[in-house]
């Protein structure tokens, strides 16, 4: 079983950067695809960005292109969330995942992290 953990979440003010951070257990890291999704408290997890085995393809919510960043670092066992110019709605509790495979929906996703704060103020 592959184990997540996130960190990095905080409180920032719109316009302010934050770079979340994942680290996984395992030798077994680079043969998992790697997905980020965040939950706003009443709403359900939506996806934000994921990342192929290798890290040569990317996909991102269109709520978040142009801003957010994902990449990774097999060497490290780590996937990242760069993300810029945060909105207030950006508020959410940030989760980190691993798939078999790309994909957007939760159900692709095997392994989830305990999750890390985002809060964004106004």
């Amino acid at each position: 079983q592959v184990q997540l953990v996130e960190s990095g979440g905080g409180l920032v003010q719109a316009g302010d950067s934050l770079r979340l951070s994942c680290a996984a257990s395992g030798r077994t890291f680079s043969s998992y695809a790697m997905g980020w999704f965040r939950q706003a408290p009443g709403k359900e997890r939506d996806f934000v960005a994921a990342i192929s085995y290798r890290g040569g393809r990317t996909i991102y919510a269109d709520s978040v292109k142009g801003r957010f960043t994902i990449s990774r670092d097999n060497a490290k066992n780590t996937v990242y969330l760069q993300m810029n110019s945060l909105k207030p709605e950006d508020t959410a509790i940030y989760y980190c995942a691993a798939s078999m495979a790309v994909g957007r929906t939760t159900s692709a996703y095997d392994y989830w992290g305990q999750g890390t704060q985002v809060t964004v103020s106004s």
